[in-house]
């Protein structure tokens, strides 16, 4: 999800590994960032994830490539979502949370459909008991990849996401997961957004290596009224 040679660094809290934590001590450090009141500063830059005892922080990255490979994605499924008439709230960078075991900060995610309730308009984590996972969840990664495919994997499984998927900068590649019966199944076609190929993402990524965002966008214009 980030890059190590473009993030700062957290004195004092150890990053970017699995811990063993309490939930009341997970839910101190992440909560307690100092541009909401708490104690902890730097942790406003911080991402934090939680599985059943087990805790990772990791510091948001400042680089290009990251921030760049996550504008192309969004606008993709953004451009998409609207052509096809679908249903869509986006969010970066938001806590979604099973209070008491389960916690997790994607990059991006999406609920899409009809039957969604809105998430609230404050700066709380969302509650998954009230307003379900999102039904897309994705992960911007180079040097975390394989946690990506791995442990994070298994918490969105657990979350209850409907699909996952893991951008891998170096490559350009999209790794997606079908979740379903308690485990997940790689694909190549979303189940959760109709008729998008993940070729078309990667596609959009290698272009953004050598045009600007006005030509992609033009392209994928083109390409999704067809």
């Amino acid at each position: 999800m980030v890059d190590t040679a473009s993030r700062p660094h957290l004195p004092g809290i150890e990053t970017d590994v699995w811990v063993l934590a309490e939930w009341d001590e997970y839910v101190a450090l992440c909560d307690g960032a100092s541009d909401q009141g708490g104690e902890f500063s730097g942790l406003e830059k911080a991402r934090c994830y939680y599985d059943n005892g087990w805790m990772r922080i990791e510091m948001a990255a400042l680089g290009p490539l990251h921030g760049r490979e996550n504008a192309i994605v969004l606008k993709v499924i953004g451009l998409f979502t609207a052509l096809k008439g679908i249903r869509v709230v986006e969010l970066i960078n938001t806590s979604f949370r099973k209070a008491g075991n389960r916690d997790a900060q994607p990059d991006i995610a999406f609920y899409l459909g009809d039957r969604f309730q809105l998430p609230p308009r404050n700066n709380q984590p969302v509650d998954i008991g009230v307003y379900g996972a999102p039904h897309l969840v994705i992960e911007i990664a180079s040097t975390t990849l394989s946690d990506d495919l791995g442990r994070k994997r298994l918490l969105y499984e657990r979350l209850g996401v409907q699909e996952y998927w893991v951008v891998n900068v170096a490559t350009a590649e999209v790794m997606a997961f079908a979740v379903e019966q308690g485990g997940s199944r790689e694909i190549r076609d979303s189940g959760v957004l109709p008729g998008l190929i993940l070729n078309t993402v990667e596609e959009a990524m290698q272009r953004g290596k050598t045009e600007d965002d006005g030509a992609i966008a033009r392209w994928l214009l083109e390409l999704f009224r067809t």
